[in-house]
């Protein structure tokens, strides 16, 4: 019988994926994807000449080098996104700013394709937050954590102001067997003594 993991008996493109996947999954993948995408027609639509039909449409401008350190920068803090996530939000805000000036610097913010790609890439990397790792040896540390407090009530509650602070609201009744109320109102109740509980 082999001894292998599905993993190990899995495909190398189902290994790269999977391990693709848990890359992508600790980091703001989506909103580094977008900015960089948009740098891309941010820094290429004013160095481009496109062609209609027969004739040539040039849109080099005197802007043109502005355009070009707009685009480099958004990719720039894509690749930022994506390796440094403690500057996200740096990050973000800076390529909503730079995805803003291109609408006035680079040809409608690259015909208004950059802009919106700069833009949604800017707000994912500020809204983005890292999840909760979950905890491997969660069985193993809570052996070492001592006795377990579910169910107790905290000190100072009203169900601790007549016994120990933290006891249980119910515990076992050693005459039935089942259990019984600890709450102050059911203590207040009990008229076989006095309306305090006894031990």
């Amino acid at each position: 019988m082999s001894a292998e993991t599905p993993v190990q008996s899995a495909g190398t493109f189902t290994r790269l994926r999977l391990r693709f996947r848990d890359w992508r999954g600790t980091r703001p993948f989506w909103a580094g994807l977008f900015t960089l995408l948009g740098g891309v027609p941010i820094a290429y639509f004013p160095y481009a000449t496109l062609k209609l039909g027969t004739m040539s449409l040039a849109m080099a401008t005197t802007a043109g080098a502005g355009s070009l350190i707009i685009g480099v920068l958004l990719f720039t803090l894509g690749l930022t996104m994506w390796f440094q996530q403690a500057t996200r939000v740096f990050a973000g805000v800076a390529a909503i700013v730079l995805a803003l000036v291109s609408l006035v610097v680079s040809n409608i913010g690259g015909f208004i394709i950059g802009f919106l790609l700069g833009m949604l890439g800017g707000a994912l990397a500020i809204s983005w937050a890292p999840g909760k790792a979950e905890a491997a040896g969660a069985g193993q540390g809570d052996a070492d954590k001592g006795p377990s407090t579910e169910g107790a009530t905290p000190p100072g509650s009203a169900a601790g102001e007549f016994g120990e602070p933290g006891e249980p609201r119910f515990a076992q009744d050693p005459a039935t067997g089942g259990p019984t109320d600890r709450t102050p109102e059911a203590a207040l109740a009990d008229d076989s003594n006095g309306g305090y509980r006894v031990g």
